[in-house]
């Protein structure tokens, strides 16, 4: 790259929530996001289409000063983006999400999966692809150099003051162990990243159930009109109990499965929750069998002991 990626063209839409909340729900990947207050503007995860993100980070920065970047878990299409935020704003993460900023694990490669959505199957330019965010990608050295992690790094949870706004980071661990919640109580909205999917396939990856189940009880508590998902529409807080059925359902039908004494192999096979709990999320629909093998595989190895956590 020879030029500042704030520079370069692009468009994003982004929907209002509230007067100063935004989001965009539309694209391939999580639901990117900012807040405008007083004092500058906070982002909430990161669009990994890299034209996508550049033009959000010009559309933040027309709104006022970028102050933080703050990234819900480290999964790569939450998190890929801050490449292209870089010199704006200080970047705030969870310990878990720092620990595992674009690691490398045997089951996926972040950074080539990452790719995988720029060209997209036909390159048609549309949000779903990124055919024009092939000149804007990095090679893995110079990514390597400065990919955008957190320079505030904390446990627990962590309170922000930026202008006339409060941004409580909650620790909702579950779907990740770095999980956080977003609450902005002066405009009664949460940003839960994938604690909930609304709307979509629930990916369970290497996820801890009844962590999940309790961050979904935590975010219960808040005061909001309006839940900001990981991914799908934003929703109202009594979508929280869909996601806690989705995940009660899954894990009660492994364990059905368990006690039935099926093997691991015919688990994957029987257990398929394709046309009970909607499509994919979007420009992702060519990985629905994988979704229900991955889920299924996951919780019975942890139900049967081959893996630690439930």
């Amino acid at each position: 790259m020879t030029t500042s990626p704030a520079t370069r063209p692009g468009s994003i839409a982004m929907e209002p929530v509230t007067s100063n909340v935004f989001t965009n729900t539309k694209l391939r990947g999580c639901n990117p996001s900012f807040v405008t207050t007083s004092d500058g503007v906070v982002v909430i995860d990161t669009p990994q289409l890299p034209t996508k993100a550049v033009a959000m980070r010009a559309l933040a920065e027309s709104r006022g000063p970028i102050r933080y970047v703050i990234n819900t878990e480290h999964h790569v299409d939450h998190i890929f983006g801050n490449y292209y935020f870089r010199g704006a704003g200080t970047v705030v993460h969870h310990q878990g999400v720092y620990d595992r900023f674009m690691v490398v694990f045997p089951e996926l490669d972040p950074f080539a999966y990452a790719y995988e959505s720029v060209p997209g199957d036909n390159a048609k330019g549309t949000d779903l692809d990124d055919p024009e965010g092939v000149a804007l990608w990095p090679d893995r050295a110079e990514y390597d150099r400065d990919p955008n992690k957190g320079r505030i790094v904390f446990t627990g949870d962590l309170t922000l003051r930026v202008g006339d706004h409060t941004f409580n980071l909650l620790h909702t661990p579950g779907h990740t162990p770095g999980q956080i919640a977003v609450h902005v109580p002066e405009e009664r909205v949460v940003f839960t990243g994938d604690t909930i999917f609304s709307g979509c396939q629930t990916w369970l990856m290497t996820s801890d159930v009844e962590q999940w189940l309790a961050a979904l009880e935590r975010i219960r508590t808040l005061d909001v009109d309006w839940i900001v998902p990981g991914h799908g529409p934003v929703v109202a807080k009594s979508y929280l109990d869909v996601q806690r059925s989705h995940l009660m359902e899954w894990k009660a039908a492994v364990a059905t499965a368990v006690a039935n004494g099926w093997s691991r192999d015919e688990t994957i096979a029987r257990i398929d929750f394709r046309d009970r709990f909607g499509p994919v999320d979007i420009g992702q629909g060519y990985m629905l069998d994988y979704i229900q093998n991955l889920n299924a595989a996951s919780l019975y190895d942890k139900l049967t002991g081959a893996i630690s956590g439930a």
